[in-house]
């Protein structure tokens, strides 16, 4: 019970910066259709948005290791939201000039500061508690961060997407020069909410940087689950393996989110009715979310919760590809139950018993979150070349799903490559 209480002050703080990981995050799914419309933009291109913000994790995530060790876990934080404030105070001079790489700069400068703000709030997640518990207390980090995701669709989608089928339309018509600034003037609704959130972020540092959150420090010494010693991160294979697995649950997770609006107006949904999907897909999420903390690990185990999701994922996939129209989209919608309990499942199993490399796998987990940036990219190209047929482009999900079922079954349970090497030689042939 003492135990419980000592990381109840950590958990708080820590929910507080997931929930502003989320809002900064799942805005994207409004400003990807955002900046469709009045940067003229293909799908394609649109969804560099997502390329922007996630390619920044791979790129930073070992330097934010390397980081985290010099300054610790505090001062990383800190560090990470003012990264951030630079980032989202970007938006302003590129809403103005109505340049894209800018709004793109701007998204991977923020990506850089959450990457090392997660490098740092994820491991202290997992080893604040129980290893057992780790997506259980995930759990709770993911609620505040698809409730603040909720709040962004909800409120940003408002302000950016609010009547933009008669933009789209009058656009049509407009002279070059009308429609020019017609599209000059919709690009600056991004400014007064990009204000407010740089100003959030700063208060945010300041925050943390008065805040008591606790050191916590690492054993030098790094045992695996049968005792020898351990020299070398990919000594690991349960975490290298869990790095792939959390790879494909990037594109799992983030394509129901930030693809969703531009599948449904690729099935000629009025933007007016489909930029609510994304908030629908977070709402599922929630729910998968909050299941998670009451079923992991009381009622099933972590590897358990993550075959399930694999397995249903496959089947809604599968059915979103067959059928059309709102029933595909919904199947869409329906996997962000399960997605929810992907990234807490394949963190926990994947990051245990590193004890000194827990930085350093916390960092190459992070790395392969740019499968969120990559699997998107993907799905758009798929349906620029296939506008009659935009449910190819769910098939992109199928390998991933299918990894995730051989990481739950299997791969978490790789403690040594010698093993594994064993288990491949004595492995019957098939003729």
């Amino acid at each position: 019970m003492t135990k419980a209480k000592s990381y109840i002050y950590p958990m708080v703080i820590l929910g507080i910066l997931f929930f502003v990981f989320g809002f900064i995050t799942w805005v994207n799914g409004v400003l990807i259709p955002y900046f469709q419309i009045c940067l003229e933009l293909t799908n394609f291109q649109s969804l560099l948005v997502a390329f922007a913000a996630y390619i920044a994790y791979f790129f930073m995530a070992i330097p934010s290791a390397w980081i985290l060790k010099y300054t610790g876990y505090k001062k990383g934080m800190v560090i990470g939201l003012v990264v951030m404030a630079l980032g989202t105070a970007l938006f302003i001079p590129a809403a103005f000039a109505r340049t894209y790489v800018l709004f793109l700069t701007g998204l991977f400068i923020t990506g850089t500061g959450l990457a090392l703000l997660q490098t740092a709030a994820n491991p202290y997640v997992a080893i604040i508690g129980p290893a057992e518990s780790t997506a259980q207390r995930i759990g709770f980090m993911g609620i505040a961060n698809k409730t603040a995701g909720i709040l962004s669709q909800r409120i940003l989608g408002a302000i950016f997407l609010l009547n933009a089928d008669s933009i789209v339309n009058s656009i049509e018509s407009a002279s070059p020069a009308e429609k020019a600034a017609i599209l000059d003037e919709y690009v600056l609704k991004v400014v007064n909410p990009y204000l407010v959130i740089t100003g959030i972020l700063l208060l945010l540092a300041l925050m943390v940087y008065l805040s008591k959150l606790p050191e916590i420090s690492e054993s030098e010494e790094t045992d695996d689950e049968a005792g020898a010693t351990k020299s070398s991160i990919l000594q690991f294979p349960y975490l290298v393996l869990g790095v792939v697995a959390l790879f494909m649950a990037g594109g799992c997770e983030v394509i129901p989110i930030d693809g969703i609006i531009l599948y449904s107006r690729s099935m000629n949904i009025p933007l007016q009715e489909s930029r609510h999907f994304a908030e629908y897909t977070l709402y599922a999420m929630l729910v998968g979310y909050v299941l998670s903390t009451v079923l992991i690990p009381k009622w099933i185990s972590q590897q358990y919760a993550l075959k399930y999701c694999a397995i249903a994922g496959l089947l809604l996939i599968t059915s979103a590809y067959v059928s059309e129209g709102l029933i595909s989209i919904y199947c869409l919608i329906g996997t962000g139950f399960g997605a929810a309990m992907l990234w807490g499942t394949i963190w926990g199993l994947a990051i245990r018993n590193l004890k000194k490399f827990t930085k350093l796998g916390s960092a190459l987990l992070l790395m392969s979150v740019i499968g969120g940036g990559i699997f998107p990219l993907i799905f758009g190209s798929i349906i620029d070349w296939n506008p009659s047929s935009p449910q190819r482009s769910l098939l992109v999900l199928i390998p991933c799903y299918a990894f995730l079922f051989y990481y739950a079954v299997w791969g978490y349970k790789k403690t040594t490559w010698r093993k594994m090497a064993q288990e491949a030689e004595e492995r019957p042939v098939l003729l």
